[in-house]
């Protein structure tokens, strides 16, 4: 029972830690990271940090103690913990909600000075004029192109589809391996579990655009390479999300189907995928949509599709002709997501 209830605490600590060590580096920032060199001593930084979070623990324990809620607490105590006690407070009159505030106010300031946010630049009256004639050049389209911007849109739906129909079974396979509730039940399942578990997690954090890159230099530059790369994204991307059906599963059909002495392909086949059926439809038509809008971005680095147009006029400054594009661009989207929503909701 005691080593149950050490999770929460360890959450709480580190989570507490990591905010104040966070919180100190940001105020000390001008001193810490006076020049550009410091600001690349990587090993120093995390000494640093590595440091001020132990102080920080330190500070959440005692604060524990003492029976003031931090909002590690609040986050990720056991519900009856997080009820409010004695005399309820304003959250803005809580340590915890001090923190969360705290904590928000010192990220916004930091994200608009890294971000180099300036409102002298957003209203610079040159800037404004030159924003304004592009524009004027944008919506006044050049529709002498619309034949070859069709074609290329055509492929990049093509492009999205194929890639979408090619990892569904892919990821179907692979969502019941990686979900807890089916591999979780012996060591090796375990173990092949978070090994899979790592492999889609590095799969999905590699962006599209990147897999192009790879699969351009691979195969050649082309819608074929645009292709791949959404199948890639799209197989680790569903098997996650397909894996988060499986584990959310009713488990009464699944105890009953083991009681009568199935082996797990048939506890998985008639306990487990009647129940993901629909959501996994829901989310592989979500899927395209999403393709279709990715396949023209990773057109810019030789992708194919609507992309690879789209740069084209985009480096020639051929404003009016970029605009026609990105107005078919819009209007496929629109259509796409007007349909993918119809289709989930006539399959609730």
């Amino acid at each position: 029972m005691q080593k149950k209830s050490m999770g929460p605490v360890v959450r709480r600590t580190v989570f507490d830690a990591f905010v104040f060590a966070y919180l100190v580096m940001a105020v000390l920032s001008p001193i810490i990271f006076s020049t550009e060199e410091a600001l690349h001593q990587l090993s120093r930084n995390a000494s640093i940090f590595f440091g001020l979070s132990i102080v920080g623990a330190f500070i959440s324990g005692l604060v524990s103690r003492a029976g003031v809620r931090t909002l590690g607490e609040i986050l990720f105590a056991p519900a009856h913990k997080r009820l409010p006690q004695g005399e309820p407070k304003p959250w803005y009159a809580t340590l915890w909600g001090q923190q969360a505030l705290v904590t928000t106010l010192v990220t916004l300031i930091v994200g608009l000075i890294v971000t180099e946010a300036s409102i002298v630049a957003l209203l610079d009256k040159e800037r404004i004029t030159s924003a304004s004639r592009l524009l004027g050049e944008l919506f006044n389209p050049g529709w002498h192109i619309l034949p070859t911007v069709i074609v290329h849109m055509v492929q990049t739906v093509y492009m999205a589809f194929v890639a979408t129909l090619i990892a569904v079974p892919i990821a179907f396979v692979l969502s019941f391996m990686a979900a807890k509730n089916i591999m979780g039940t012996t060591g090796p399942g375990m173990a092949f579990y978070t090994a899979l578990r790592v492999v889609l997690n590095v799969s999905r954090s590699i962006e599209p655009i990147v897999w192009a890159i790879i699969f351009a230099l691979w195969v050649g530059f082309g819608p074929f390479a645009g292709m791949l790369a959404l199948m890639i994204q799209s197989v680790s991307s569903l098997a996650k999300q397909y894996s988060e059906y499986v584990e959310g599963v009713d488990e009464g059909p699944i105890e009953g189907i083991r009681s009568t002495g199935a082996t797990t392909l048939q506890t998985v086949w008639f306990a487990i995928v009647p129940q993901v059926t629909l959501p996994y439809i829901s989310y592989t038509i979500y899927r395209w949509d999403t393709n279709v809008r990715m396949a023209t971005i990773i057109g810019f680095v030789g992708g194919g599709g609507i992309g690879k147009l789209l740069i084209e006029y985009q480096l020639q400054g051929a404003w009016r002709e970029v605009g026609c594009i990105l107005l078919v661009i819009a209007a496929v989207v629109w259509i796409m997501d007007a349909f993918s929503a119809y289709v989930r909701e006539a399959i609730k």
